[in-house]
């Protein structure tokens, strides 16, 4: 069958062939435990169910995550046994299942929540460049979306990602996002229960997309509607890149800009970071952890 869904409409048998982003039909992990370092209200105390899958639709030059969203290190697994690291994780404490980069994999996760118990809340951690189309697929199954929103703009979007259509396809997604979750939901700890988190990370040299994002954030939903986390953890590749701002860190001046235009802008709502977030060592190690089924692993 063709793949359509995402954006991209590539249209590729993923029975026979690689689709766009870079992956067939089988489900493919490279990682699935318990993560510390996202917004507190998601990671807790017991930590964020994280599940990595490999492949991406979109093309970020800048990826922290190249050796599984372009590299396509990973190992298949079946849906059931999907199912089953949901379970695993929960097991261990995890206080929701966050699902990572999974838009290419979206119809075999549907089909994997299906039969989960949903102890605790699935989260759709992805990119932004969703379709509608997709989304609606998910409706009574995802209780928190934690989308990207990376670009304002077309030109940063073509030019970072491949993407020149993102900044219309991700208005749409969140559209249809708040229409399935509704407003933010959070329990007695400070642990979100449902709604949206949006996230954005400030890239160096691009202060007025930023700008953008927070005005298109700001256009789409009121006070307490949905939570906004404003990331300075942007860390240049190894290799060095065409485009010079973006081989080096953010600077104070720039991440504070930033910080100032989002209160400017009345948004109160979510999460600002510190600066010495952003360091290598807060990327996981992708090395299959959690992904093998465990009788295997002994």
């Amino acid at each position: 069958m063709e793949c359509t869904l995402c954006p991209r409409n590539c249209k590729i048998d993923r029975s026979q062939h690689k689709g766009f982003c870079g992956q067939k039909e089988a489900l493919v992990l490279a990682r699935a435990a318990l993560h510390f370092w996202e917004e507190p209200c998601v990671s807790g105390s017991g930590g964020s169910g994280t599940v990595f899958f490999s492949g991406c639709n979109l093309r970020c030059v800048f990826c922290q995550n190249k050796q599984i969203s372009a590299d396509g290190f990973g190992e298949a697994v079946t849906v059931p046994r999907l199912r089953e690291i949901f379970e695993e994780l929960v097991w261990q404490g995890a206080d929701n299942i966050n699902l990572v980069t999974p838009t290419h994999f979206a119809a075999q996760i549907a089909e994997a929540l299906d039969g989960f118990s949903h102890e605790v809340p699935v989260i759709w951690n992805s990119g932004g460049y969703d379709s509608v189309q997709t989304l609606k697929m998910l409706e009574g199954k995802i209780d928190i979306y934690m989308p990207d929103l990376k670009y304002s703009a077309v030109a940063p979007a073509k030019k970072y990602s491949a993407a020149a259509d993102y900044p219309f396809r991700v208005r749409s997604a969140l559209k249809e996002m708040y229409r399935q979750v509704g407003d933010v939901q959070l329990d007695d700890f400070g642990m979100l229960q449902k709604g949206i988190l949006v996230r954005h990370l400030v890239l160096p040299g691009e202060l007025e997309n930023t700008y953008g994002v927070i005005d298109l954030f700001s256009s789409l939903f009121a006070p307490g509607q949905a939570l906004f986390s404003l990331m300075g953890q942007y860390t240049p590749p190894a290799t060095p890149l065409a485009f010079e701002n973006l081989n080096r860190k953010l600077t104070q001046e720039e991440y504070e800009k930033a910080v100032d235009y989002l209160y400017l802008c009345g948004i109160e709502d979510g999460f600002v970071q510190e600066l010495t977030s952003a360091e290598a060592q807060y990327i996981p190690p992708f090395d299959l952890t959690g992904v093998k089924n465990a009788e295997i692993e002994k």
